[in-house]
């Protein structure tokens, strides 16, 4: 199967979850988040190296944070930028920069910690097949299109997904999309969009609602209910 190289950004600074520091470092069952998200790609075979977008004033409390990091997948830092496509921008030409242009690239949110393994598999195949894969998850409430305050349409539910990440891509497409962006001065609202407007399709591969961001203080509950339901089922 496909091996891949993740672009895992953690250079955020999670304003939402009010905790004045980054989420990285907040402790979801006895270990720091950025820990936890840093497992899942440990332990996929597939995954060959971790580029780990950081801000750089926080590199030297990240260290030590991975002083209690035993794997043994390579990790290599990456600064961010000031906007999240800069950050993952910096992240793809470095991993470019020792890759193959037809080699694959995730893209993921360090704040998603309970991606699973089988996920990451399939959205490897597709994206290989495709050259471009997200996760999604098909939109669970009715959805209306509002303005100023008033209803204007209600939306097909059925054809609306809400996207995840790992966001996949062969370098060459997601390099190619990313310089038309910066060229352009695009911004877009994730990495699937700037393909989209650079005449490129991405493929869509389901992933699970447990594969949620770590975005607020209410996500720390759910997180943490997240492990005990996943410690329960294997017992």
């Amino acid at each position: 199967m496909q091996t891949y190289q993740t672009v895992l950004l953690a250079a955020g600074q999670g304003r939402r979850m009010q905790a004045g520091k980054n989420k990285q470092f907040l402790s979801i069952a006895g270990d720091p988040l950025l820990l936890h998200t840093l497992r899942v790609f440990e332990e996929d075979s597939l995954c060959t190296e971790i580029l780990l977008v950081i801000n750089k004033q926080e590199e030297a409390d990240i260290r030590i944070l991975l002083n209690e990091w035993s794997g043994s997948t390579p990790i290599r830092f990456v600064e961010g930028g000031r906007e999240r496509q800069d950050s993952v921008r910096a992240g793809i030409r470095a991993g470019a920069a020792s890759a193959d242009r037809s080699g694959l690239v995730f893209i993921h949110d360090a704040a998603r910690p309970f991606v699973r393994q089988e996920q990451l598999h399939r959205l490897a195949v597709r994206t290989a097949e495709h050259g471009a894969a997200i996760l999604a998850v098909k939109v669970k409430d009715t959805v209306k299109e509002v303005r100023d305050g008033i209803i204007q349409k209600t939306t097909d539910r059925s054809l609306l997904w809400g996207a995840q990440t790992p966001q996949a891509f062969r370098y060459e497409v997601i390099l190619d999309a990313h310089q038309a962006a910066e060229d352009g001065e695009w911004i877009g609202t994730d990495d699937a969009s700037l393909v989209e407007r650079n005449g490129g399709s991405v493929a869509i591969v389901e992933g699970d609602y447990e594969n949620f961001k770590v975005t607020t203080p209410e996500d720390l509950v759910f997180a943490e209910a997240v492990i005990r339901y996943r410690k329960d089922a294997l017992e």
